[in-house]
C-alpha cells in the first residue's frame, strides 16, 4: 500500500513540475496554493449547498484566501482557526479580514464557531469519493469532527480516482476550477 507521505510527495512534485502552484514555494509541506484557486473558490461558493450557508469555518491556508475573500464579500461570516491559540478561531465578517495578517484588526477571537454550517478545509490530495488528504499536521489534519459537512478546493492534479492510503477526512464537495464534484455520502 502506498503511504500518505508518498501520495503527498507525488502531488507536490506534479504541481511543481507543471508550474501549477504559487507562493509559498515549493509547495512541499503545505496544502498547495494551486493555480486557479480563485476559480475553484467561485465554483464551490456558487454550489446550491453553499449558497444558503451564511456561516462557515474556513482554513487559514493560502489556497483558501480567494474563498475567504469571495465569501466575506458575499456577506458570509467566517471562522478562521487562530494561528497562535490552539482551539481558538477568528470570527470575521469584514472582507478586509480575509488575509491572516489582517485578522487581528478585523477579526474577533472566540472559542466557539457559533452557527457554523460547514467547513472548508485545504487539501494536498482528494479522491472522487471525497477522501481528503491534508498536509499531515495542523488544525485540520484529521478533519474537524464537528459534525459539519466538509468541503475542499483542488487543482485537477490533486484529484485522484481513489487514494491508496487512509484519508484524513471526507468531504461532500470538491471545488475545481471548472466545476464542483459531488462526492457520495
Amino acid at each position: 500500500m502506498t503511504t500518505a507521505g508518498a501520495v503527498r510527495e507525488g502531488v507536490w512534485d506534479d504541481l511543481m513540475g507543471r508550474q501549477a502552484c504559487a507562493y509559498p514555494l515549493p509547495p512541499h509541506g503545505h496544502c498547495p496554493n494551486f493555480t486557479h484557486a480563485k476559480k475553484a473558490a467561485a465554483q464551490l461558493l456558487a454550489h446550491p449547498d453553499l449558497i444558503g450557508q451564511h456561516t462557515l469555518i474556513v482554513g487559514p491556508e493560502r489556497a483558501l484566501l480567494p474563498l475567504r475573500q469571495q465569501a466575506l464579500k458575499a456577506g458570509k461570516t467566517l471562522y478562521v482557526p487562530h494561528q497562535k491559540k490552539d482551539g481558538w478561531y477568528w470570527r470575521v465578517t469584514d472582507p478586509r479580514g480575509a488575509r491572516l495578517s489582517t485578522l487581528p484588526e478585523y477579526g474577533e477571537p472566540t472559542l466557539t464557531p457559533e452557527g457554523a454550517q460547514g467547513a472548508v478545509l485545504a487539501c494536498v490530495a482528494v479522491d472522487t469519493r471525497g477522501a481528503r488528504l491534508g498536509k499531515g499536521f495542523g488544525w485540520g489534519a484529521r478533519g474537524l469532527n464537528l459534525d459539519l459537512p466538509e468541503y475542499t478546493l483542488a487543482h485537477p492534479l490533486m484529484l485522484r480516482e481513489a487514494l491508496p492510503c487512509p484519508a484524513d477526512s471526507h468531504v461532500r464537495l470538491i471545488g475545481l476550477p471548472d466545476r464542483v464534484l459531488t462526492c457520495p455520502p
